[in-house]
């Protein structure tokens, strides 16, 4: 790890150290750390971003829009090698609320997440990833035979 220096207004550092405080930072560099990240990945989507990721989909939607259910339906069973879980929340008596766990490579998830924020009547919709290794592992649980399954690494792999 190297150190850097850099120069901050006293309102900046004053919005760093409010900001660390209340998400329970031990420090200000590992503060620093995640914004410098998370900035990286909103400007510079790709470069951030290893070949796999898992992520949030969140987006909501009307679901009065003609055949919209049906169509968000069929696009998950379409990538259901994308799709860990969702979610699905009624937020009043016509919006619904839906997170989507994803996993996979980060172009799929990420053309996914855009096709289903593109359709016609999801209101609002954001996708949040995170990097992750995958790798499919034979080993037994328990009495149970040997088999495979993905695992999923975040951070140091």
């Amino acid at each position: 790890m190297q150190r850097v220096t850099i120069s901050l207004d006293d309102d900046l550092l004053d919005e760093l150290d409010t900001f660390a405080a209340a998400r329970g930072y031990a420090n200000r560099s590992e503060a620093v750390r995640d914004l410098v990240r998370t900035g990286l990945q909103q400007l510079e989507p790709g470069a951030a971003q290893g070949d796999n990721c898992v992520a949030a989909l969140v987006y909501v939607y009307d679901h009065r829009v003609r055949e919209l259910a049906r169509r968000l339906t069929a696009g998950f069973h379409a990538q259901h090698d994308l799709a860990l879980a969702t979610m699905h929340v009624h937020l009043d008596h016509d919006s619904c609320l839906e997170l989507a766990v994803l996993r996979g490579p980060t172009a799929a998830v990420r053309t996914f997440g855009a096709r289903v924020i593109a359709e016609r009547g999801v209101v609002h919709g954001q996708l949040v990833e995170v990097p992750a290794h995958l790798t499919t592992e034979r080993h037994a649980h328990g009495a149970r035979r040997s088999h495979g399954h993905v695992h999923t690494r975040v951070g140091r792999h």
